[in-house]
């Protein structure tokens, strides 16, 4: 059941929740318009198919509604419920929806007991029938586009949001540059800012209005049109300032984006826009990651209801670290509460605090990057050089973590250089000072700024090398980029006894869309690609539904299966070949029968997803050949090899906050062991929620040399989730274990 305000991604929860439940031989009923079908009953409740849940992926809200319901506020409404859920036989319930949701589904439980014996007692519901089913189960998942649910890093809907947020700041940036304009721009989340800080982080506003944190001085709008003035006179062409609808002073006074508005008039004496994003920020196709996140919420939903016992306290299953948690579903409630509390008492530094460190070091990112100008260095101290470059091809975010790096560098007291042109560059000595303005605009472009290339030195070039540290004085390097980089970050680091200048701190910050970076569980750029893939297989399966057509879709990744085993979860490819996994006749032999059997029972559509490196003989076009072949007059085949579309566009939301917060530790990396007489090297990486470094002198044990991809690589345990949602009905095991 969905319920509450819908949220991009639920439709990938349900699908899940549905052919989960079948494949482990449950019966899987779908409630109808929230809270107020259960209560309505009759057709409003209805038993789920397998080929029910086909094609519903890609849509944004929910296909199986949602309501507001004052009936079942009552007990007379509760005890309907209980008696139409009852009928079905149904003693478990997955509610999607926010704590308001949540909290009902939890009173209904606890009254499970007593609804019955009422039941009972009124000649409803046969006593047999009622022992039968003594307990109701209960798991939640959160869908919220806000983000503002506690026990879950991340909400259902809540990254599709950022997506709508982003595209809509960045939109509004080129007409406000073209203008010399300032526009308000007004985003949702009731009393959490998430969305409005993580908006503003990404897309380089100018300041930024968030529940959490009201502006700590009364004459706040003064500070704000002075910082807004000083960026107009560094040279900035537009003003964006991102108001949460939520937004408050010290004193709890409501916040408007009118008052920001008028603010500005008479402060600088211009015209200023008021942009209200409203409810596109809720609608449209849900993002790759939102579509990953409820399929893997659904899946472990189930598992965790078949697992139950009568007297199991209700579980809400999230995320946290990049893993599936499960967490007692009325703390979670409680503690999200707890908040609205805090913010009636303005106990502001509490609200923080339950926001997590992330989010109060994104705010504290974001003061500094939101700044006109750096501040001046503190006299006396030491200015160290620090220099910032690319290596490998090309990944979107790549510009988003060089500016961070170089303002968060500037604003610490030190100089940045940049590096143009990969190692290359650093050769030649092809190296310039970066200063506040040189990076203004570059969060939201994608591609590389500063150059890259997948060159690594060799022979004398660590001479020259070493000839170019020397003379610019470098004290220490950041490099952002893939496989190249690291190779020769390492090369560098491991020649420190014959290079004295080699003797400064390195850390490498992973920027690849293969996502094959040992040492962090995300690269920057994988996001974006990801999301360039499913639109494009989106667009792709529109057209095969048309025609009764199978397409073999090749995507990149090198010999890192990760893009195409999650674009496969996230567009529900039939089948995805990894170079992890081989390919074999037998496999290819199985999946033309597969195809063969489906498109005779009146399939209309074949996807098949295949890592670009899944195998050397086995290419795109020998299995296309062999399905178009072996397909006959039941199906066409075609292939679709995605090539470099998957490195352009502009970065995600994701992809740049993730740039930033990564560059913002490296920097602080780099300027902490510069102090060492023996300054360490690393790389930095997310692994299980934590931003951690590793280092460089173990990279050659992490690092599978012939493939350049990790020994460990923890999406291979979503692989058995992928094969149960992608076969073609309940328990067909036809995919190898």
């Amino acid at each position: 059941m969905t319920s509450g305000g819908d949220a991009q991604g639920m439709n990938a929860a349900v699908r899940a929740v549905v052919r989960t439940a079948l494949d482990r031989g449950a019966e899987a009923y779908a409630i109808f318009e929230g809270y107020q079908g259960m209560v309505d009953g009759g057709n409003r409740i209805r038993k789920m198919s397998w080929d029910d849940m086909g094609g519903i992926l890609n849509r944004g809200g929910t296909v199986i509604g949602t309501a507001r319901c004052a009936a079942f506020r009552t007990h007379d409404g509760r005890r309907m419920a209980a008696r139409n859920l009852i009928e079905r036989g149904i003693n478990g319930l997955v509610i999607i929806g926010g704590d308001g949701s949540l909290t009902g589904a939890n009173l209904f439980r606890e009254e499970w007991p007593d609804l019955l014996a009422e039941l009972v007692a009124s000649g409803e519901v046969t006593q047999e029938t009622a022992d039968e089913y003594p307990a109701l189960n209960i798991v939640g998942l959160t869908g919220s586009i806000d983000n503002d649910m506690y026990g879950t890093d991340m909400t259902i809907g809540a990254d599709t949001a950022l997506h709508r947020i982003t595209e809509a700041i960045d939109a509004i940036s080129s007409t406000a540059a073209s203008h010399q304009r300032s526009f308000v721009v007004e985003v949702m989340g009731r009393n959490c800012g998430y969305l409005t800080l993580m908006g503003a982080l990404a897309s380089s506003a100018d300041w930024v209005l968030i529940p959490e944190s009201p502006p700590d001085v009364d004459n706040w709008k003064d500070i704000m049109c002075e910082t807004l003035e000083a960026g107009r006179q560094a040279g900035r062409r537009d003003s964006i300032v991102v108001v949460a609808e939520g937004a408050r002073d010290r004193n709890g006074n409501p916040i408007t984006s009118s008052h920001v508005k008028q603010a500005i008039e008479d402060h600088l004496g211009e015209e200023v826009r008021i942009t209200i994003l409203g409810h596109v920020q809720r609608g449209g196709t849900p993002s790759a990651f939102d579509r990953n996140l409820g399929t893997l919420l659904g899946h472990a939903a189930v598992e965790t209801l078949l697992d139950a016992e009568p007297d199991s306290e209700p579980q809400l299953v999230g995320m946290r670290g990049n893993r599936i948690v499960r967490s007692p579903l009325m703390d979670c409630v409680q503690q999200t509460q707890s908040i609205a509390q805090s913010a009636q008492e303005n106990d502001f530094s509490r609200i923080m605090d339950l926001r997590g460190t992330s989010f109060k070091e994104a705010f504290h990112t974001l003061r500094t990057l939101v700044r006109a100008a750096p501040h001046p260095p503190e006299p006396g101290k030491k200015r160290l050089r620090l220099a910032v470059m690319h290596s490998g091809a090309p990944a979107p975010g790549m510009n988003t973590a060089v500016r961070a790096a170089v303002r968060l560098g500037i604003d610490k007291g030190h100089i940045m250089l940049g590096i143009q042109n990969g190692f290359p560059g650093l050769v030649e000595g092809d190296i310039a000072e970066m200063d506040w303005m040189s990076v203004n605009g570059w969060a939201h472009v994608g591609g590389a700024e500063l150059g890259t290339n997948r060159e690594t030195p060799e022979g004398e070039d660590f001479y020259l090398i070493a000839r170019s540290l020397e003379k610019h004085r470098i004290d220490g390097l950041l490099m952002i980029g893939g496989e190249a980089g690291y190779e020769g970050a390492y090369q560098i680091f491991s020649k420190r006894e014959d290079f004295p200048s080699f003797n400064i701190p390195i850390v490498c910050l992973p920027a690849t869309i293969d996502n094959d970076r040992p040492g962090s569980e995300l690269s920057i750029g994988s996001d974006t690609a990801l999301n360039n893939i499913v639109d494009a297989v989106d667009k792709i399966k529109q057209s095969a539904v048309a025609s009764r057509r199978c397409f073999v879709v090749e995507v990149m990744g090198g010999y890192c299966g990760y893009l195409a085993l999650m674009s496969g979860m996230a567009t529900g490819a039939e089948r995805v070949y990894l170079h992890e996994e081989g390919v074999t006749l037998n496999d290819l032999q199985a999946d033309v029968e597969y195809l063969k059997t489906g498109f005779k029972h009146g399939k209309r559509l074949g996807l098949m997803i295949r890592n670009e490196r899944a195998n050397r003989i086995y290419t795109t076009d020998f299995m296309s050949r062999v399905f178009e072949v072996e397909g006959g007059d039941l199906f066409s085949v075609r292939q679709a090899i995605l090539g470099h579309l998957q490195q352009g566009g502009n970065p995600t939301p994701f992809d740049r906050i993730q740039a930033t917060r990564l560059a913002s530790k490296c920097v602080d990396f780099l300027i902490e062991e510069s102090e060492n007489p023996e300054p360490s090297s690393a790389f930095i990486g997310m692994q299980d929620g934590q931003v951690k470094f590793t280092g460089l002198e173990d990279y050659p044990r992490m690092a599978d040399k012939s493939t350049g991809r990790p020994k460990k690589q923890w999406w291979l345990k979503l692989r058995p989730i992928a094969r149960v949602l992608a076969q073609p009905g309940p328990g067909a095991g036809r995919l190898k274990p």
